[in-house]
C-alpha cells in the first residue's frame, strides 16, 4: 500500500521501516518545542516552559569632559596699521594645554581701534589707494590694462571691489587691509574680511555698549530713571499761552519728551535763550545743537511732536509747551546719575521771562488800589496819555507809514516822581537783545536792582515797546532806569511788561540811583487787603 512521502511524492509502503521518509529524532523534538511556544504565545506559557525575566539596563556611565585649556596673558599691542586716521592694532594670547586638554575657548586675536591725527588734506582715502595699486596692470588673464576706484555696491565690503574707470564691471582683488572703512561713513571696521563694530571700549568685536548712565558695559546701576506724565491744566482764567513743564538738570542722557496733541513743545536753555518754538514762532522739525548735544525734533502730520536727545547734557532745559487746546499729557523721561537731583513733580522753570508773563498760571491778584499823586501840570496846548489797555495806534500806524514822531522822554523831578507812582515796575536793568516783532519792539533785559515791583519780577525780563521808531532810545549793551506798566490784553492771551512810547527810560547813574529813591518816598504805601 502506498503512502506519502517527505515532500508529497508517493512512494511504495512495501519498503523498509522509514525507507520513504528518515526524520532524525532531533528534528522531531524541535517540531514539538516549536508548537508548544506558539501555544504559550497565544494563550499563556505552557506548563513546563521557562521564561527568562529582561533585567533593566545598567546606568550609562557619565562621560568624562576633558579639561579645557586656559588662556595666557595677552601680548602688547602692535602699531597701528595706518599713519594717519583711523587704524587698528592687534595683540595676541597663547592657549596653555597639555595633549590630553581641548582648546581654549575665543578669540587668540585682540583687534583695537587706533585713532592717530588726521590725514593732510588731499589725501587718498584709505580704501582708494588700495585700488591704485592695480592701476595699469594686466588683469582678467588679458593684456588689458584699467585704472581703478573703488566700488560699494559688491555685497562683501570687506572685499576690495574696484570699479573700471570708463567701463561698467567691477573686480574683486582679495580682502582689504585691516583697518579700511566697511563703508564710506560707516564708524565699523574691516578686520581679517569681516566688518567689525567698535565697542566704547574701543575693542572692535567686542559688543560692548554704553549704558544708560554712559558708564561702558554698565549695567544701569549708577544712575535713575525718571519717567513721568505732566497733565497741568490750562490755567483757571481760560486763556492760552506757554506753560512750564519740567526742568532736565545737567548730566541727564536719554532724553525723551513726547506730546499727542495740536500744542507745540517748547524748549528753553538756561540763559533763557529759546531753542524751539519761543516767542510764538513754530520752528522747523530736524536736528539742533543744544546743551552740548544733538537734539532731535520730530512733529508729525497728526500733530504728535517728539524731543530726543541722547545727552549727556551740559547745562539746564526747560521743557515748555505752547498750548493751543486743553493739555492730554505730556510724557517725558531722562537718566541722572545716581545721587543728583530730581526735579520735583511740578518743577517749574525760574526763567519764565522769554514767555509771555504769567504763562502757566493765572495772573497774579491784582494788588490793592491806592490813590496817587496828581501828575504835573502839562504845558499848554498837551495832554497827558494815560496807560493804555492795548498798545497806542499811533506809533505803530505812523511807524508803518514811516511817520516816526520825535521822542518825547520825561524831565523833571514831578515828572519822575509821577512816573514811579503809576508804575507797576521800576528797576535798572542791561539791554541784551533787541528785535523787532510785528509792529513793536521787544528788548530782552537783565535786571539788576529792583526798586519797584507790584507784581513778580524775575532775573530776565522781555520788556515791549508799542513802536519799533525807537522811542524812547535804548541801545543794546546799555544800563538804564526803566518804569514800566503791567499790560494783559482783554483776551489774556498776553501777560508782560509794556514800557510807553514816552515813557521813563533814562541811563543809569549814581545820580538817578539817589533821585529814584528819593521818589520812592513820596508814594503812598499800598494797604494790606
Amino acid at each position: 500500500m502506498a503512502g506519502w512521502g517527505c515532500r508529497g511524492v508517493p512512494v511504495p509502503s512495501g519498503g523498509p521501516h522509514g525507507a520513504g521518509c528518515r526524520q532524525p529524532w532531533w528534528l522531531l523534538l524541535l517540531a514539538w518545542l516549536s508548537l508548544g511556544c506558539a501555544g504559550g504565545t497565544a494563550q499563556g506559557p505552557a506548563l513546563g516552559t521557562l521564561v527568562r525575566v529582561p533585567e533593566p539596563p545598567a546606568p550609562a556611565r557619565p562621560r568624562r569632559q576633558p579639561a579645557r585649556g586656559t588662556w595666557g596673558a595677552w601680548g602688547p599691542w602692535s602699531s597701528c596699521s595706518s599713519s594717519c586716521g583711523d587704524g587698528v592694532a592687534l595683540r595676541t594670547r597663547r592657549c596653555l594645554r597639555s595633549t590630553e586638554e581641548e582648546p581654549c575657548t575665543g578669540d587668540p586675536r585682540q583687534y583695537r581701534l587706533c585713532q592717530l591725527q588726521g590725514c593732510p588734506g588731499g589725501s587718498v582715502p584709505f580704501r582708494a589707494m588700495q585700488c591704485s595699486l592695480y592701476d595699469n596692470k594686466p588683469v582678467l588673464g588679458t593684456q588689458a590694462r584699467y585704472r581703478w576706484v573703488p566700488f560699494h555696491g559688491a555685497p562683501n565690503v570687506c572685499d576690495l571691489n574696484c570699479l573700471a574707470m570708463g567701463h561698467n564691471f567691477y573686480y574683486t582683488f582679495g580682502r582689504v587691509l585691516d583697518g579700511t572703512r566697511c563703508s564710506p561713513g560707516s564708524p565699523d571696521l574691516c578686520v581679517g574680511g569681516r566688518c567689525l563694530s567698535v565697542g566704547c571700549d574701543g575693542i572692535l568685536g567686542s559688543g560692548t555698549q554704553p549704558d544708560a548712565c554712559g558708564q561702558c558695559g554698565g549695567s544701569h546701576d549708577t544712575c535713575l530713571f525718571v519717567h513721568r506724565l505732566f497733565q497741568g491744566t490750562d490755567p483757571s482764567s481760560g486763556y492760552f499761552g506757554y506753560m512750564n513743564v519740567t526742568k532736565i538738570p545737567a548730566g541727564a542722557t536719554h532724553i525723551k519728551v513726547t506730546d499727542k496733541s495740536r500744542n507745540y513743545l517748547a524748549l528753553m536753555t538756561s540763559d533763557g535763550r529759546y531753542v524751539l518754538n519761543g516767542d510764538w514762532s513754530i520752528a522747523w522739525p530736524g536736528p539742533y545743537e543744544v546743551a552740548g548735544t544733538q537734539l532731535h525734533y520730530a512733529r508729525a502730520p497728526d500733530g504728535t511732536e517728539s524731543l530726543e536727545a541722547p545727552g549727556p547734557t551740559d547745562e539746564d532745559l526747560h521743557v515748555m509747551v505752547l498750548l493751543q487746546e486743553p493739555n492730554p499729557g505730556i510724557e517725558y523721561e531722562f537718566w541722572l546719575p545716581r545721587g543728583h537731583p530730581q526735579p520735583g513733580r511740578v518743577d517749574t522753570s525760574p526763567l519764565r521771562q522769554p514767555q509771555p508773563r504769567g504763562a502757566g498760571s493765572p495772573p497774579p491778584p491784582e494788588p490793592p488800589l491806592t490813590p496817587a499823586p496828581a501828575p504835573p501840570p502839562q504845558p499848554r496846548g498837551s495832554a497827558t496819555e494815560l496807560p493804555p489797555r492795548s498798545p497806542p495806534g499811533w506809533s505803530v500806524a505812523g511807524a508803518a507809514a514811516g511817520q516816526c514822531r520825535r521822542c518825547r522822554p520825561p524831565k523833571g523831578r514831578s515828572q519822575r516822581i509821577w512816573h514811579f507812582c503809576q508804575s507797576d515796575f521800576v528797576f535798572q536793568g542791561q539791554i541784551l537783545a533787541q528785535r523787532l516783532v510785528g509792529q513793536e519792539t521787544r528788548y530782552e533785559v537783565e535786571v539788576k536792582t529792583p526798586y519797584r515791583h507790584r507784581f513778580p519780577l524775575v532775573s530776565r525780563e522781555y520788556v515791549w515797546v508799542p513802536n519799533i521808531c525807537g522811542c524812547p532810545p535804548l541801545r543794546e549793551g546799555g544800563e538804564y532806569l526803566l518804569m514800566a506798566r503791567r499790560h494783559v490784553n482783554y483776551e489774556r492771551t498776553l501777560n508782560r511788561i509794556l514800557l510807553q512810547d514816552n515813557g521813563y527810560a533814562r541811563p543809569w547813574s549814581p545820580r538817578e540811583d539817589r533821585l529814584v529813591r528819593e521818589a520812592a518816598q513820596h508814594c503812598p504805601q499800598p494797604q494790606p487787603p
